[in-house]
């Protein structure tokens, strides 16, 4: 359906045209019945110029011949047939086609035309229907590249607010992974010192009271933690390498793994920390995760295996850093179900994924468990390189820049492939086609210019020149009217007069002189005819040659 505004502004064109068809037939002395009509005509068919753009146009140019009156429905048709017809080779067709018919239907109404004026009446009718063709073919051309960069500017936008959610939810990731490194740690201790606390026999029953409080307080932390990391990890696929923290502080790296284990002895377990191997510096975000493994591992033995020895262990090996976290097996199960939610060791094999490592977890022999991570040695420059984007992640990752420059995800400078090429394909054969319409149109200008040069040229020419003949048969006595009558005005830019060399005038009497269309005998001498006249009679005429 049409919206109202195009219905109207359509009945709107198809009686203006209808009019201006009449007007036009009613100028070229048709008569008014078959003014009416042609301009009805008209009318109707600007109504069609939309879904059948090609018949229309033919049509209207087979109809413009012997009506005058189809000469504005021409115009407008003609540029709407530029905008429609789909592909070059076929609008070229169509208006080569419709061209010849208006030319061919022209010769034939006017059979007694001549050459010439054939000639004329050709250059307009091909001015009158390429110039509106071309201009409509650009109106659709400009319309049809703005369109699909607004479509394109649509694509980029939608893709920024789906980078902008995607950043949300890895920084959400990022949060819920610190607080269950930091914050679980911490209330897993203090879950397990009062735990403890809770079974000294030296505490009065209203302190062990309190202490079971303290405890049934940090085991619901732990729940409530669970919970709120569960929810900003909801929907976050890849967490970050840990850019947004302080990574090569002593207490966040390999170097911070002491304190760790200090903290752990100080809730009454035995830990013992094995290095073996030459230390080497590690990456800033694998330093990090060695870290994070040691504190997983220490926070899930003190909840899961509480008293149990703990060994933590540091292998350097050629190629990577093996961090390792053991501890025994449980002398009684664990009292009070803490709180676990799973997401450590998710977190972990992320981090370590990172920065192309690996974790591994499971029991051991003795019926302990063991938590083992791998962490190439890289250096800073080689973190990002080493970066493996999960399968699912849509975002386009170019490759790293130098040293403090950030890289773009998306290329901006660059259109897509099927945009460059629709670009690139519309503009060759548009360009094409309104390089050659222009081209054309200089040429038929040149070529009408020419043509009306020359028929001026003409005109001035029969007002200024007679043939011998004409001079022979014009005799002295002849009445002047009926001299005049026969001869040119002379009245033309070419006719300069008798020039040097011409005899003298009769006295008394008023001279006509007119050029020969024959050659003079020299470059520098016209041949001129002059005729004088006294009394209304032709008393003399000479043929003389003058500069």
């Amino acid at each position: 359906m049409w919206p109202a505004q195009r219905v109207v502004g359509e009945v709107f064109l198809s009686l203006t045209l209808a009019v201006l068809g009449v007007g036009a037939g009613l100028l070229d002395d048709e008569s008014t019945v078959q003014a009416v009509g042609v301009g009805v005509l008209a009318g109707l068919l600007s109504l069609l110029r939309r879904g059948l753009p090609a018949a229309v146009l033919l049509a209207a140019a087979a109809g413009s011949a012997p009506f005058f009156g189809f000469a504005p429905l021409l115009l407008v048709v003609a540029w709407s047939a530029g905008r429609r017809i789909d592909g070059l080779g076929r609008a070229c067709a169509v208006f080569a086609l419709a061209y010849g018919l208006s030319l061919g239907l022209t010769a034939a109404w006017e059979s007694h035309a001549s050459w010439a004026l054939l000639a004329v009446a050709g250059m307009f009718i091909l001015v009158a229907m390429i110039v509106p063709g071309l201009a409509g073919r650009y109106w659709s051309q400009r319309r049809t590249l703005t369109d699909t960069l607004h479509e394109y500017n649509a694509q980029l936008l939608r893709e920024r607010a789906m980078l902008v959610g995607q950043a949300r939810m890895v920084e959400r990731q990022r949060i819920a992974q610190d607080m269950h490194d930091s914050l679980g740690h911490q209330l897993a201790l203090i879950a397990v010192h009062t735990g403890a606390l809770e079974v000294d026999r030296e505490l009065t029953g209203q302190q062990r009271e309190a202490v079971g409080v303290l405890r049934e307080a940090s085991v619901a932390a732990m729940h409530e933690l669970r919970d709120v990391v569960g929810v900003l990890r909801d929907g976050a696929d890849a967490p970050p390498a840990g850019d947004g923290e302080d990574p090569g502080a002593p207490s966040r790296g390999v170097g911070g793994i002491d304190g760790l284990a200090e903290t752990s002895r100080r809730a009454g377990a035995a830990v013992e920390i094995r290095r073996s191997g030459e230390a080497r510096p590690l990456a800033t975000t694998a330093d990090h995760a060695a870290y994070r493994v040691v504190q997983e591992g220490l926070t899930n033995a003190h909840k899961h295996a509480p008293g149990a020895p703990i060994t933590i262990g540091l292998r350097y090996e050629p190629d990577s850093l093996v961090v390792e976290v053991a501890n025994g097996p449980v002398a009684e199960p664990v009292r009070g179900g803490v709180a676990s939610g799973g997401q450590g060791l998710t977190g972990l094999e992320e981090r370590a994924r990172l920065v192309g490592g690996m974790v591994h977890a499971g029991p051991t022999a003795d019926g302990g468990f063991r938590l083992a991570g791998v962490l190439p040695y890289t250096s800073p420059g080689d973190a990002r390189k080493t970066f493996v984007a999960p399968p699912d992640d849509f975002r386009a990752q170019n490759p790293a820049g130098p040293a403090g420059e950030s890289d773009p995800v998306i290329d901006w400078n660059g259109l897509p492939k099927e945009l460059a090429k629709a670009v690139n394909r519309t503009k060759r054969g548009n360009g094409i086609a309104i390089g050659c319409g222009v081209a054309a149109l200089v040429v038929v200008v040149l070529v009408i210019g020419v043509v009306v040069a020359g028929v001026f040229l003409v005109r001035e020419a029969d007002k200024a020149m007679i043939e011998p003949e004409q001079y022979d048969a014009v005799t002295i006595g002849q009445s002047e009217r009926s001299v005049r009558g026969e001869l040119p005005s002379g009245d033309s830019f070419m006719n300069t007069g008798p020039g040097d060399g011409a005899p003298p005038e009769p006295d008394g009497a008023t001279c006509l002189t007119l050029l020969s269309t024959e050659i003079g005998s020299s470059l520098d001498a016209d041949p001129v005819f002059r005729f004088c006249f006294k009394d209304g009679k032709l008393i003399e005429k000479k043929s003389f040659e003058a500069g």
